[in-house]
């Protein structure tokens, strides 16, 4: 009576998500914890873009639309596509979804079957592999660490392809490291996909306009043209314009896959929320001046965070080129010894000892499938950011 589908029984809850809700029931119980495990910008969704979403309501567009998003803003869609990527898309090649993971999901479960493989860069994003393995197919894990900038290398790319290949998914600037890939990055692995035309790709774009230093941001179809036929650009209004909670991913991509994509969703969510996609076209239309404006604070955030954690023994943080996570890499904290006799043998070992000693809350990086590390979002204000790195060095000092 109590049992559970295979595919359910071959993925795991989103670790990300399981540590903000530990945070959060901690909170509850009255601990003092400082949470930096959610992908979250602090920022509040633009006025304009509340606004738009209060006339939609007012307007009474509250009934049901068109499966896979209304006109208005998949055309909204189209022109920032054009606009930001230098790609054109059809509205019939445009889907909204609720939320960037939909998207993803429903690109991968429409097109996925046993005996297929996904070539998946790690560290990854936490929910690449279980959508992957939900779908019957295979994830491809491969191996990119701090010692190659947390970055594919076409070599690496090449030898993971096989006959059985049928998606490589590409994420710039990356979740949980905040890598970014440079135009002749881009276009070096694209050299690699244009030898296998088998190979779908799904270029996730969703940290698309949070980057630093002058940082030159290329979607992989706008590197490689050559790609486009086969290319399922993906991003979402959460990141960028704060607007987590809306729950609004879109992609673009060839018609058929757009067609099928609609086809699951038809079966499964219908919609996205009709007031959430008047906001998005709000969001997507109008002033972007604020995108500069918040990139500032979350360069200064990065700064503050890799002094801080550069400054603490045991922990090496590189410095990212865009998303709004770090990814230390705490191989200098295994085999020490916590006040309480504890040895941190593994980073989920010294994620559970920085929560119950200091009240911080980290993803360990065996969840995005590069160990020994932790992710830290810097998402959330200086002061706060400043004493969970004090908090960190404290933990960290009392090690032996």
């Amino acid at each position: 009576m109590n049992r559970t589908s295979a595919a359910l029984n071959r993925i795991q809850p989103s670790p990300t998500i399981a540590v903000t809700n530990k945070a959060a029931e901690l909170k509850r119980q009255g601990r003092d914890i400082i949470a930096l495990g959610a992908g979250e910008p602090d920022f509040d969704t633009p006025d304009f873009v509340k606004e738009a979403a209060i006339a939609a309501i007012r307007a009474n567009q509250t009934k049901y639309t068109g499966v896979d998003g209304t006109p208005e803003c998949k055309a909204a869609v189209q022109f920032k596509f054009k606009r930001d990527n230098g790609l054109d898309y059809g509205l019939d090649q445009i889907s909204i979804n609720s939320g960037g993971k939909h998207s993803i999901f429903n690109a991968l479960l429409a097109t996925l079957d046993a005996g297929d493989e996904v070539v998946i860069p790690a560290p990854y994003w936490v929910s690449y592999p279980d959508i992957v393995r939900l779908a019957g197919a295979t994830p491809v894990v491969i191996n990119c660490g701090v010692d190659q900038g947390f970055k594919l290398t076409p070599a690496q790319l090449e030898a993971a392809i096989t006959p059985a290949t049928r998606w490589f998914i590409f994420n710039s600037p990356s979740n949980p490291t905040g890598a970014a890939y440079t135009r002749a990055e881009v276009k070096a692995l694209a050299e690699v996909l244009m030898r296998h035309p088998q190979v779908l790709v799904l270029a996730d774009d969703i940290y698309e306009h949070i980057v630093y230093d002058g940082f030159d941001f290329a979607s992989i179809a706008t590197v490689e043209p050559g790609l486009y036929d086969r290319t399922l650009t993906m991003n979402g209004a959460s990141k960028a314009y704060a607007m987590t909670g809306w729950r609004i991913g879109f992609a673009g991509g060839p018609a058929w896959l757009i067609k099928a994509m609609a086809k699951l969703q038809s079966q499964s969510t219908s919609n996205p929320c009709s007031i959430s996609m008047a906001a998005t076209v709000a969001a997507l239309t109008g002033d972007q001046g604020f995108l500069a404006e918040r990139n500032a604070a979350f360069q200064r955030r990065r700064d503050l965070v890799v002094a801080m954690l550069n400054q603490t023994p045991g922990l090496i943080c590189p410095r990212p080129e865009g998303a709004f996570y770090v990814y230390p890499d705490c191989a200098g904290l295994i085999g020490k010894t916590t006040p309480a006799g504890t040895v941190l043998a593994t980073d989920e070992d010294v994620a559970a000892y920085l929560l119950e000693a200091e009240g911080v809350a980290v993803v360990h990086g065996a969840a995005f499938g590069g160990s020994p590390a932790f992710r830290i979002s810097y998402a959330t204000a200086d002061d706060v950011l400043e004493e969970g790195c004090r908090r960190i060095q404290r933990a960290v000092n009392a090690l032996s």
